[in-house]
C-alpha cells in the first residue's frame, strides 16, 4: 500500500509540474522553424542529436536513460517549434535539462527539424 501511495504522489507531482514545453512563453511558441521540412537540416539534426542529446534521451530519442523523457512522442511531434527552441536554449537545471545555448541557432533548429520528423 505504501508503494502505491508513493507512486501516486510522484505521478501527481509530475502532472502538476507539466512538461518543459508548457513553460515556454507564448511569444516563443509563435516562432516558426526556418528549416522545417529541409532534408539536409534533418540529417544534420540527427547527427547533432546523437552527439548532444542521446546520452540522456537515448539513441534516436526513444528514452530509457535516467529521468530524461523519450522525445519520440506526439507531444514533441506536435509541439510549436518555437517552444522546442526555447527549451533547448534555456533548459531547466531543476529538471536535469541543461541549456544548449552554446549551439548556434541553426544547429538548434536542425535538432528540432529532426525531432519533429516521424521515424
Amino acid at each position: 500500500m505504501k508503494t502505491l501511495a508513493a507512486c501516486l504522489f510522484v505521478a501527481a507531482g509530475i502532472a502538476r509540474a507539466g512538461s518543459l514545453l508548457q513553460g515556454a512563453p507564448p511569444r516563443a511558441a509563435a516562432v516558426s522553424n526556418p528549416l522545417e521540412k529541409n532534408q539536409r537540416a534533418r540529417r544534420a539534426g540527427a547527427k547533432l542529436f546523437a552527439r548532444e542529446c542521446a546520452s540522456c534521451h537515448g539513441e534516436n530519442g526513444v528514452g530509457g536513460l535516467g529521468k530524461a523523457p523519450p522525445l519520440r512522442q506526439d507531444e514533441v511531434y506536435g509541439a510549436a517549434p518555437g517552444a522546442l527552441f526555447w527549451v533547448l536554449r534555456n533548459g531547466s537545471l531543476n529538471r536535469g535539462m541543461p541549456s544548449f545555448a552554446h549551439l548556434p541557432d541553426p544547429q538548434r533548429w536542425q535538432i528540432i527539424t529532426w525531432l519533429q520528423s516521424r521515424p
